[in-house]
């Protein structure tokens, strides 16, 4: 016999003219919200960008659409600093000392998008001089330096915002609020994965032909790391070496993580993290996994993350509800209802005689009567959001950051959010190479492994 027989739940689905194998679906397209749209020129924030390679580069323009005045340009490489002048299509003085920048009486904040292991230094020093920062993601190298960072901004009373630019996406926005509406019931368990599989990807990228001592200011590189001698491979592809970055962790888990705060309200690190992986493929000398998973408990839910640069399965994050999943794919937010009206029970009955099978399924069916509401709920629809084409959160990401200059109102992504997805960065590193369960130890401010 076919257990899969029709249910009361199929004949409803039936009754009242729904398709048995899918929900309806309703596409929204999101509106951005322009924070730089009334901004005059006296609004204007004056800003000097530190770190110009690929990402610098990327959050300066995001800046410069988004209203900001940038008036200096400081890198370690000569080519970085051209880069940085080709974005604001002008002649903006530009150095190799940044705190020849902080000394401008005419910049009011400052982009920090330098290797991780640099963070700590500039933004503590651009605080003390009085400079708004944002810093690009993850926050801190270690621990520590997160910490001495979160005492730096609110010593100062410095707004200081983290770049994991989701966090002022639309489509974050929208997740949110549906969250928070409680139509994905509760929600215990959480996927978060980001996978590539590109040698740029996986930050193998092309030395410049110039690159040289002459052109490139090793000692300051190096300054908060390990001497070493010149390696141009070191300086270009910094993340794959754990004197300077946090590896797969720090460039990608930290934008899932970011995201799954911001949509839930998340306030701590993880109480745990538990990693495996490996490194596989890229075998080129680098000392982080090219493979990472990360199993994460929090106080009301568990967060399983994956980064693999072995496959493309692209960026995705989904909440799983009791009653609804969400998923957040692709510049997409789909919102998919689970049918939880009740049902008999379609499977173990089948193993009962038939008199005693019909006998249960009659007094069911007595106690669930088919009411008009209960019929209603089947035409709940999957909904999907996406926003315009050519939406860039980036640019979003810095009007946040500049509203935050002008009004003095700590931005969402502050120091302490930005240290707690830091945190459990940290958290997921230890416990991969020390081979361990990382936990928190608040009180303490301590990963304990």
């Amino acid at each position: 016999m076919d257990k899969k027989t029709f249910t009361r739940r199929d004949f409803v689905r039936l009754g009242t003219g729904a398709v048995v194998a899918g929900a309806a679906l309703k596409s929204t397209l999101l509106e951005p919200t322009s924070l730089w749209a009334q901004m005059t020129s006296g609004d204007k924030v004056r800003f000097a960008s530190i770190g110009t390679g690929v990402r610098g580069c990327e959050v300066l323009h995001g800046a410069l659409l988004a209203g900001g005045e940038c008036v200096a340009i400081s890198d370690l490489y000569d080519g970085r600093l051209r880069a940085g002048r080709e974005v604001t299509k002008q002649d903006t003085p530009v150095t190799k000392h940044y705190k020849e920048v902080l000394d401008r009486k005419d910049v009011d904040a400052v982009i920090v998008a330098v290797p991780d292991h640099l963070h700590r230094r500039i933004v503590e020093d651009a605080c003390a001089a009085g400079k708004d920062v944002y810093c690009e993601k993850p926050m801190s190298h270690t621990l520590e330096d997160g910490l001495a960072m979160v005492a730096a901004a609110q010593k100062n009373k410095r707004m200081l915002q983290i770049g994991s630019q989701r966090v002022s996406s639309v489509h974050y926005a929208k997740a949110k609020e549906i969250y928070n509406s409680g139509k994905l019931g509760e929600v215990y368990a959480i996927d978060a994965y980001w996978d590539r599989n590109s040698p740029s990807g996986a930050w193998v990228y092309p030395i410049p032909p110039d690159a040289s001592e002459k052109t490139i200011d090793w000692s300051s590189f190096v300054q908060d790391a390990p001497a070493r001698p010149f390696d141009p491979v070191r300086f270009f592809r910094w993340r794959c070496f754990r004197d300077y970055g946090e590896g797969l962790a720090g460039d990608l888990f930290v934008h899932l993580l970011s995201g799954i705060q911001f949509i839930t309200g998340l306030t701590t690190p993880p109480v745990s993290a538990r990693s495996t992986g490996g490194l596989y493929h890229f075998k080129d000398g680098r000392e982080f996994p090219d493979l990472i998973q990360t199993l994460y408990e929090y106080p009301n839910f568990q967060v399983y993350t994956r980064c693999n640069l072995n496959n493309d399965a692209g960026e995705n994050i989904m909440f799983r509800g009791t009653k609804g999943t969400m998923v957040i794919s692709g510049g997409t937010v789909t919102y998919t209802p689970q049918d939880t009206r009740p049902e008999p029970e379609g499977y173990s009955i089948y193993g009962w005689p038939k008199n005693l099978r019909d006998q249960y399924l009659d007094q069911w069916n007595k106690e669930h009567p088919p009411t008009p509401a209960l019929q209603a709920a089947v035409n709940t629809e999957t909904e999907v959001f996406q926003a315009p084409h050519g939406y860039n959160d980036t640019v979003d990401h810095a009007a946040r950051f500049f509203e935050a200059v002008r009004s003095r109102k700590s931005p969402v992504e502050n120091e302490e959010f930005g240290n707690n997805a830091a945190i459990a960065c940290h958290m997921a590193n230890a416990s991969y190479f020390d081979k361990s369960i990382a936990t928190w130890d608040a009180s303490a401010k301590k990963i304990r492994s």
